[in-house]
């Protein structure tokens, strides 16, 4: 599975291995951007594919991390503002039927239980940036705050797998193993995060609802 998705890829970084340093910095910048409005687009792994230039001397680390971040902070507000224009519209299913319901109702619960540490920890979640990008604009989080965390998070994030990328050289492909690997854990772990949230606010639901039937009035009585 592995071998076949880099054999997939395998004309795209020989192309981009080819390019001249201004080409190469401005690719990496749009699919760092592009990640976050269209998830199916490999950004990590043209990351560490610039770390690994960076490593040959054909770029500069410090600005493969610095584009990597700049994409990754302004995709990511860029569908925060989407998010922010839809407004409540992303919960009618009958208007925007593309949009991933559950997803969207996971993202709600973790915003609403850890607020701007979600942000904060965005990038480190595969698979749901982009939900909860969308999901932040829709509940109208602090711009400001909003923006810093998502930069923040996308510096340490590209800053990480750059340098790692960087660190291995020719065996960067061992990286992107590694982050499959690691997004699979992340999914998982997700997944059992939602079913807890899901879990424990029915338990509290039906608690308070036992609460206040024992508190209401019996039928006859004064």
């Amino acid at each position: 599975m592995f071998s076949s998705l880099l054999d997939g890829f395998f004309d795209f970084f020989a192309w981009m291995k080819a390019l001249s340093p201004v080409w190469a910095y401005l690719t990496l910048l749009i699919i760092a951007y592009g990640e976050n409005v269209m998830p199916p687009i490999p950004g990590d792994v043209v990351v560490v594919f610039g770390g690994y230039l960076a490593s040959r001397g054909q770029l500069h680390l410090g600005v493969v991390i610095l584009l990597s971040t700049v994409g990754g902070a302004v995709g990511f507000m860029t569908m925060y503002a989407v998010g922010y224009k839809l407004g409540r519209a992303v919960r009618d299913p009958d208007r925007l039927r593309w949009f991933p319901q559950e997803s969207f109702d996971r993202a709600q619960r973790w915003i609403e239980q850890y607020g701007y540490g979600v942000i904060a920890a965005n990038r480190f979640l595969s698979g749901a940036r982009s939900v909860i990008s969308l999901t932040a604009g829709m509940f109208r989080m602090e711009v400001i705050r909003t923006a810093g965390w998502c930069t923040a998070s996308a510096l340490v994030w590209t800053g990480l797998i750059s340098y790692a990328g960087y660190a291995v050289g020719e065996n960067w492909g061992l990286v992107v193993q590694y982050l499959r690997t690691y997004g699979r854990i992340v999914l998982t772990l997700l997944i059992l995060l939602a079913l807890g949230l899901g879990a424990r606010w029915y338990w509290r639901r039906r608690q308070a609802a036992s609460t206040t039937d024992s508190e209401s009035p019996s039928p006859g009585r004064n």
